[in-house]
């Protein structure tokens, strides 16, 4: 299959910010052929695409989420953190897999259809009669498209140990390790071209304990797949961390041998400046999660001064519990208008938000050699954005119109070649269905509430 996008501006976020006003972009079979600048060479297509008033830039990749919240969006709504996780515990252990599919569908979905073509799914959530939770993500990602990093998350540490998650949705610490171990046996894939991997990803300082911290570590280096946990999210998780173990989460973390360029931490809001120079010195990725940080309260991230101490900085849309719209588009507004608000107008640019969105988080996952940027000889996994209409006439950048902007439309979106969104919709699932799949789901799971 060969395929040309031409007559389109275009944002490659390469290493030297390549940009083409109106230019070209050929797909062979799942890999970007070429890109340049006007007309497409002469040759024979399978498929033109007219990309007249559009922007392509590299598919969006989202760093850290929860699927599974997707069937309890809405609740405790104005809550802190800690509050906001008691509160919905108990209602996230009655999942069972066909909840967490219908929920992952549609929040696959959301993600696709907002430019979102690779995902990290941090889902830590396993009751004991809740069935294969990771089939069901995987099966979910399945019949969207879009690439998934199940990150196999873990609890042991429930609250006769001093945290947060009822007793009764930890896991013993032998049995997390053994389960992610399974899940990287029979899912994971190292190949370049990979639609699904696994990462090992303890939930948190406050629902782990130390041996899980510390055997996951081995497990994942002895398997060669990544790390990734929630850290220094909330002030509230400093001071428990300082009063349990003498040292902020970040200290913590590095004791532990978590900061490596294997590791990627979701949040990263409060953290000293040597926090921030050690994980810039090791290569500790960053997944910035804006709208969530807002929505919880949790505080504004200091992405200026990671991405200044070459920390590898992703977006996140996380669980849509704590971020009921759950697009990845819009992420790159809310990340440049936080950074800005800490920081004033050179908080961030708009170059800066979209190579966060895209390759900050191949970076993050170790995709960076085959994914977020669009070069010859990299996955063909692009985001073809409509910036056609009222929204966006007369803003002449069209990088700006979609930073600054409302998230346009995405007209076409490629994963390795294959067309998972056209006109804003999915091409091979109905939305319809999947919207009452998770409606059905999810009144289930709160009935038993």
């Amino acid at each position: 299959m060969k395929t040309v996008i031409e007559n389109a501006a275009i944002a490659t976020v390469d290493g030297a910010g390549t940009e083409h006003a109106s230019g070209h972009v050929v797909i062979e079979n799942d890999r970007i052929a070429s890109v340049g600048a006007g007309k497409a060479p002469d040759g024979e297509y399978d498929e033109r695409v007219d990309g007249s008033g559009c922007l392509v830039t590299p598919g969006l990749i989202n760093t850290h989420h929860h699927l599974y919240q997707w069937a309890t969006r809405g609740l405790a709504a104005d809550h802190t953190l800690f509050e906001w996780l008691v509160a919905l515990y108990p209602v996230w252990g009655r999942l069972d897999a066909e909840i967490t599919h219908a929920a992952a569908t549609a929040g696959l979905t959301r993600l696709a259809t907002t430019g979102c073509t690779t995902v990290a799914d941090h889902h830590y959530v396993f009751p004991r009669d809740g069935g294969d939770q990771v089939e069901a993500l995987a099966a979910a990602r399945i019949r969207v498209g879009v690439r998934l990093h199940v990150v196999r998350g873990s609890m042991d540490r429930g609250e006769s140990q001093g945290g947060l998650p009822p007793d009764n949705l930890v896991e013993e610490t032998e049995a997390a390790l053994l389960g992610t171990e399974a899940a990287i046996d029979r899912f994971h894939d190292d190949s370049a071209g990979a639609h699904l991997q696994i990462a090992a990803g303890p939930c948190s300082p406050f629902s782990v304990s130390e041996r899980l911290m510390t055997g996951a570590a081995e497990l994942a280096r002895r398997k060669g797949v990544r790390l990734h946990t929630h850290l220094a999210e909330t002030v509230d998780e400093e001071k428990q961390c300082l009063a349990e173990v003498g040292c902020t989460p970040a200290e913590y973390a590095d004791k532990l041998g978590w900061l490596a360029e294997d590791v990627w931490l979701a949040h990263s809001i409060h953290l000293a400046p040597e926090a921030i120079r050690r994980m810039g010195a090791t290569g500790t990725g960053a997944a910035h999660c804006p709208t969530s940080n807002g929505r919880i309260g949790a505080g504004i991230a200091p992405v200026r001064q990671l991405l200044d101490a070459g920390v590898p900085v992703g977006l996140g849309a996380d669980g849509a519990a704590s971020n009921e719209s759950g697009g990845l588009g819009e992420e790159l507004h809310q990340a440049l208008l936080q950074a800005r608000q800490r920081g004033g107008p050179r908080g961030l640019t708009t170059r800066e938000a979209l190579w966060m969105g895209t390759m900050g988080g191949a970076r993050c996952l170790g995709r960076q050699k085959d994914l977020g940027s669009i070069e010859a000889g990299k996955l063909a996994d692009l985001a073809v954005w409509n910036l056609n209409g009222l929204n966006y006439a007369g803003i002449t950048d069209p990088v700006a119109a979609l930073v600054l902007g409302t998230t346009p439309p995405v007209e076409r979106l490629y994963v390795g070649g294959a067309t998972v969104v056209e006109r804003g919709t999915l091409r091979e699932e109905s939305e319809d269905e999947i919207a009452r799949e998770l409606a059905v789901a999810s009144a289930r799971l709160r009935e038993t509430v």
